[in-house]
């Protein structure tokens, strides 16, 4: 699931705090902008299987 809420991409170099917007682009400066979270988890997670095995554990 995707956030709504982004971030201009470049709000360090052209503005002095975080622009948010929920458009592609930012309302100020005109940029890009980007989803403002990282994503919930890493497909590469190596120890992910045990993670969530330890998750289910904990709910029974």
């Amino acid at each position: 699931m995707r956030s709504d809420i982004r971030i201009c991409a470049s709000w360090r170099d052209r503005h002095d705090r975080p622009v948010y917007t929920l458009t592609d682009t930012c309302p100020e400066c005109g940029g890009s902008a980007v989803n403002s979270a990282p994503a919930p988890y890493d497909p590469t997670d190596r120890y992910g299987e045990y993670r969530r095995a330890l998750k289910r554990r904990a709910r029974e």
